[in-house]
């Protein structure tokens, strides 16, 4: 009898752990075979898909991807919604609606909503639950729900290196500069300069870089240093234990390095001093 007890409840664990694998097993296959790539576009007819791009599945809402341009190699996280026109089967015209440079990635949950330009420029990196879109509800007369008012619109450009923190709204006429930085949860509109750091609701300016002065007000922090190549566990622990006037020093020892003049080898051949 004992035996017994011991058995089932080992079988019992065994098909468990059986049935966990066959299942994340057919979720990865599911995930991998669902995904839309330009090799694999499933059901959508996008203007373009650039190589190296990929939708993950499941993907959103995606209509009017007639007038959608995606550039290669960008990211397009689960359940982003991307839509060209303010329903599915309007016609355009000949022009994109939305279009994405290389390497743009769209987290998970993001809303692209277009039915005027919106551009995103190369390598504009955007965190979960981003909103981007052309169009705003108007509530211009009073007698009537403002979901049934037809909306403003304006179209909407996203320089190139920009990132978008997660749940950041992108009203319509918001037209960012080069590597922006929208801090998470801002809400944007109109013009923001290159290389400027926005924050709030509404966003303004909190931080810009300028070329005599450098960042204004100085950054708190120093710029972190990439970890040497083949570093293994053991040296990338250090370097995140490290403190700021560490990381300096190894910034310093790493410039004068880099400017120093390569050694002049001695008669043997060999780099003098060694």
């Amino acid at each position: 009898m004992p035996k017994k007890q011991k058995l089932f409840p080992a079988l019992a664990a065994w098909r468990r752990r059986t049935l966990s694998r066959a299942v994340h097993r057919g979720a990865r296959w599911v995930r991998e075979t669902g995904a839309v790539t330009a090799d694999r576009p499933g059901p959508y007819r996008f203007g373009r898909i650039g190589e190296g791009t990929r939708l993950a599945y499941p993907q959103g809402t995606v209509f009017g991807e007639e007038w959608i341009r995606l550039g290669e190699h960008c990211v397009i996280g689960e359940q982003v919604t991307l839509t060209a026109g303010m329903m599915p089967g309007l016609d355009l015209g000949p022009d994109p609606v939305l279009t994405l440079g290389n390497g743009v990635v769209l987290g998970r949950g993001s809303h692209v909503v277009a039915s005027r330009p919106v551009v995103f420029g190369d390598d504009v990196f955007g965190g979960p639950y981003v909103y981007v879109t052309s169009d705003n509800h108007s509530y211009d007369d009073p007698g009537t729900p403002v979901g049934r008012q037809w909306p403003r619109t304006a179209p909407v450009e996203i320089g190139s290196g920009s990132w978008l923190g997660a749940g950041a709204v992108i009203l319509p006429g918001a037209r960012l500069g080069r590597n922006v930085v929208v801090a998470a949860g801002s809400v944007v509109r109109g013009t923001v300069p290159d290389h400027a750091v926005v924050a709030g609701a509404p966003a303004r300016v909190v931080r810009r870089w300028e070329p005599a002065t450098g960042w204004q007000p100085p950054l708190r922090t120093p710029a972190p240093v990439p970890p040497p190549e083949g570093a293994g566990p053991e040296q990338l622990r250090a370097l995140e234990e490290a403190t700021p006037e560490q990381l300096r020093a190894l910034a310093a020892l790493g410039s004068l390095t880099e400017d120093s003049p390569a050694a002049e080898p001695d008669s043997a051949g060999t780099p003098a001093g060694r």
